[in-house]
């Protein structure tokens, strides 16, 4: 299944780097850390296999940001040239499903909190500063990769698993503080698929948006 969702992932980002490849004589590499708050809606939970799960479960989910392991992402980016850039985005998210979503379900644990994490690659372009500070836009495909927590007090899965494409569009502003430094908030908006397999047998499936306001470092070099 991971060499099957690499391949796709790969096929669909290589036009996408194309298509912003270095057109200029000077180049930069940024490195960004940031942080924010993350919430998710709602969802639809679907399992198969003989475990005593529902089949299909409407699932409240929480963000919990704060909670550790906190809400978190770092990104790297080579900027090509003035205007274009690329490169790969790590973010940590998490997702809590709510004690009422689990009422009347043998469902003991449901969640993805160390966490609910994406790897995509990404497209860029910066716009002309407005008042000293440059928007940006961004998307990018790539991977889910959570860590699988589900239980139901007899059987339990615990683990980081590949279950999926993800894929992730942001809009932000960026403030230079140096020539070398930039403070910068953000909205950014994932979707991601999930396939997760699970101890003793059968699947859980579902999709998840999870929708964030970010804060955050850059150093250029």
């Amino acid at each position: 299944m991971m060499i099957r969702y690499v391949a796709v992932a790969a096929t669909l980002v290589a036009p996408m780097l194309v298509a912003v490849a270095p057109t200029a004589a000077s180049a930069e590499i940024e490195l960004s850390f940031y942080g924010g708050a993350q919430s998710a809606p709602h969802s639809d939970v679907f399992v198969t296999g003989d475990l005593a799960y529902p089949a299909k479960t409407r699932v409240k989910w929480e963000g919990r940001s704060f909670d550790p392991p906190p809400y978190y992402g770092v990104r790297a980016t080579y900027w090509a040239s003035e205007r274009f850039g690329y490169g790969l985005d790590f973010t940590h998210t998490k997702v809590y499903s709510s004690d009422e979503s689990r009422e009347g379900t043998p469902f003991t644990t449901l969640e993805f909190t160390d966490g609910l994490n994406t790897l995509t690659a990404n497209a860029y372009r910066r716009f002309d500063p407005v008042g000293g500070a440059t928007p940006y836009v961004g998307a990018g495909i790539g991977l889910a990769i959570p860590h699988v927590e589900v239980a139901n007090g007899t059987t339990s899965t615990l683990g980081y698993q590949v279950t999926g494409p993800a894929a992730t569009v942001l809009a932000g502003v960026s403030y230079p503080v140096s020539d070398r430094f930039a403070v910068f908030g953000e909205y950014k908006f994932t979707y991601s698929q999930n396939e997760a397999e699970l101890d003793g047998g059968g699947t859980l499936k579902t999709d998840i948006i999870t929708n964030a306001v970010n804060v955050g470092v850059s150093f250029n070099f």
